[in-house]
């Protein structure tokens, strides 16, 4: 039987990553990775928070679950971010934005600043939460996720200098309102075709093998933390160089 981890435990093994209280954090995690927590997904922020707090800020998508009309404060997380990002929703001083394809929870001194205004269309591009999550110094923290969610690099994808992009516009029913029409990049199949299909895990990979991250054990878990602007910036020249 796999051994439980104790809250301690894993704030212990987060400072020895490198995670400070000084961190603007955005979080992708699977606790199915991590493993049996102690007090599970409520502990697993608690251990994050035992760092990060008082000066430091906890970021993560949350997006919707499209089986409810879109209401920023009660719409459950999408089930595709994870268990965590729920939790983290529903966390006492948890904050949100109202944006139905791109709302983002935080919490800590920087949440109302990251979440600010942000434009409907193009959610992740110029004005959006992920250029004020890089603006911040922000750090990425995986903690057993897939290679496919690092949702920064969205961000680079409006960066990056690659012809003829693909757009999406996608219908979403709001509670408030009805529905509402958004434009963007296409940020399910990507912004341009790479002949070896979905290229957001090859960025990651390549960035991790030239070993830019911190990586190490947390829980029983290979977790990775990096800067967000040099992973950006990674991103943008990987597109440029590829699509």
């Amino acid at each position: 039987m796999t051994q439980a981890i104790t809250r301690a435990a894993l704030s212990r093994e987060l400072r020895a990553l490198g995670l400070t209280a000084a961190s603007t954090l955005m979080v992708h995690a699977s606790l199915r990775r991590v493993g049996p927590v102690v007090g599970g997904a409520e502990a697993v922020l608690d251990a994050l928070f035992d760092v990060l707090e008082p000066s430091g800020t906890l970021l993560m998508l949350l997006c919707a679950d499209g089986d409810h009309p879109f209401d920023p404060l009660t719409t459950p997380a999408d089930p595709e971010v994870g268990v965590l990002a729920e939790v983290f929703r529903q966390r006492p001083g948890t904050q949100v934005n109202d944006h139905a394809a791109a709302r983002f929870g935080a919490l800590g001194p920087q949440a109302a600043w990251l979440l600010g205004p942000a434009p409907l269309h193009d959610y992740y591009g110029a004005g959006s939460v992920l250029e004020r999550f890089v603006q911040a110094e922000g750090q990425v923290l995986r903690l057993g996720a897939n290679t496919d969610t690092v949702t920064l690099t969205h961000w680079a994808e409006y960066r990056a200098q690659v012809p003829n992009k693909r757009r999406v516009r996608r219908r979403y029913g709001r509670a408030d309102s009805g529905e509402q029409w958004i434009d963007s990049l296409d940020d399910s199949d990507g912004i341009a075709v790479w002949p070896q299909g979905d290229y957001f895990p090859q960025v990651l990979r390549e960035y991790l093998a030239a070993g830019h991250a911190r990586v190490g054990r947390v829980g029983h878990c290979t977790a990775e933390l990096f800067p967000a602007g040099a992973f950006a910036d990674f991103a943008v020249t990987w597109m440029e160089d590829h699509l």
